[in-house]
């Protein structure tokens, strides 16, 4: 397996993908075929981060021993900050443990009131049954999300396609765009790094924010202990990506990296994001809870 590099020296793409989902939330692949996919396409570390949810890194596990892939336990949280949704990756090497037992199933209700509020909110825009249309296209019991909503609105022709039902209905600041239920992010933060996590902002440059927000934004995180943004998700302009590294290197925060894959056909694949720039911040894999990926054996990464 390849040993991962201690700095970024230079301007390339690594065979490591730290957030993607699977059928356990919004994603179209089991975790099986998702480590399949991400073994076909030569990643050697990935991270299954299904939304509010670890119930598919048991089975991530075993595929990734059977493919030869090293899998960190994951998962992506949905908090808030300044009534902006803020998303949070909590990498967790010792998996599923202490504060953040709670903290998911807080989540996973959270995301039942929040789907009964967007389907409400939607049946008034003429998805009628929007709770029962969603949940038929989730396929499984799991609390819904937006994309399940997306799914009904372009099956039922209320919109043609996937971006134009987060463009009219479900995108940030739209009708569907239900923040309320959240926690505050130094909170989940908080759950992550009690229960031996690296807490990792999601695709900062997806928020809208100014510079000096997104700056404000990862100094409240890093109060909170939080200590690794994404420097990189899915295809991102080239100098907004030097920006951010140097927003990074100012406050000595690890830079991480994630395709945020969902589905086949959309335009992330895994492993598939712009090229990591020469910058100062350490890989995320130099972090202390996760300085042994660097040469961990394929299967479940373990403590130790």
């Amino acid at each position: 397996m390849l040993r991962l590099p201690y700095t970024f020296d230079a301007d390339q793409r690594y065979p490591v993908d730290l957030h993607m989902h699977s059928t356990a939330s919004d994603g179209a692949l089991t975790p099986t075929e998702l480590v399949a996919l991400c073994a076909e396409r030569g990643l050697t570390h990935m991270s299954l981060t299904d939304h509010d949810t670890m119930d598919g890194i048991e089975e991530a596990g075993r595929a990734a021993e059977q493919a030869g892939l090293c899998l960190i336990p994951g998962c992506e949280l949905s908090t808030r900050w300044q009534g902006v949704n803020i998303h949070v990756v909590a990498l967790m090497p010792g998996g599923l443990q202490g504060p953040m037992v709670k903290g998911l199933i807080q989540q996973r209700e959270a995301r039942i009131q929040r789907a009964a509020v967007i389907a409400e909110r939607l049946e008034k825009v003429g998805l009628s049954n929007a709770l029962e249309k969603a949940r038929l296209h989730a396929g499984s019991d799991r609390p819904l999300g937006r994309p399940d909503f997306a799914r009904a609105l372009v099956a039922e022709g209320v919109v043609p396609d996937w971006a134009s039902a987060f463009k009219r209905y479900l995108g940030s600041g739209k009708k569907g765009d239900v923040k309320a239920h959240w926690p505050e992010i130094s909170e989940v933060v908080g759950w992550i790094v009690e229960s031996g996590g690296v807490a990792v902002i999601a695709h900062p440059l997806r928020y809208g924010l100014t510079r000096r927000k997104r700056g404000l934004l990862m100094d409240t995180f890093q109060t909170a202990g939080g200590q690794a943004v994404e420097l990189v998700s899915g295809q991102q302009n080239p100098d907004s990506t030097r920006d951010l590294a140097r927003q990074l290197v100012e406050r000595d925060l690890y830079a991480s990296m994630g395709s945020d894959f969902h589905f086949p056909g959309s335009h992330a694949a895994p492993g598939s994001m712009s090229l990591i720039p020469r910058t100062a911040a350490p890989p995320i894999w130099q972090h202390p809870r996760l300085v042994h990926l660097r040469d961990a054996a394929p299967g479940l990464l373990a403590v130790g």
